[in-house]
């Protein structure tokens, strides 16, 4: 009995555990910062893919995808290359501040 109750407490610890850091990146967001898509590589997504492909940060699988996003200053997303929606395709880095 006492083996089944520590199992069942040990589980939800790591539920717990688990759900608190999946929910660390939206709070990292605050004031000032925006979603920005197409800019991070590949593993350096913020937060899961628009298109539904993965769910959590780190997990995409192709740089600049215009799925995923990160976050970016208020106002830099363009100059960076991605756009604050998501898109089909993938961001230009290469053009940073051509428009």
């Amino acid at each position: 009995m006492v083996k089944t109750a520590l199992n069942q407490f040990a589980l939800a610890a790591a539920v717990a555990g688990a759900l608190g850091l999946a929910a660390s990146p939206v709070f990292a967001a605050g004031e000032g910062k925006e979603k920005c898509y197409g800019i991070s590589k590949a593993g350096e997504n913020d937060c899961a893919s628009a298109a539904g492909t993965h769910a959590c940060s780190g997990q995409s699988t192709a740089d600049y995808d215009g799925q995923d996003w990160k976050y970016a200053p208020k106002g830099t997303c363009e100059k960076m290359g991605g756009k604050v929606e998501a898109f089909k395709g993938m961001g230009n880095p290469a053009s940073k501040g051509q428009g």
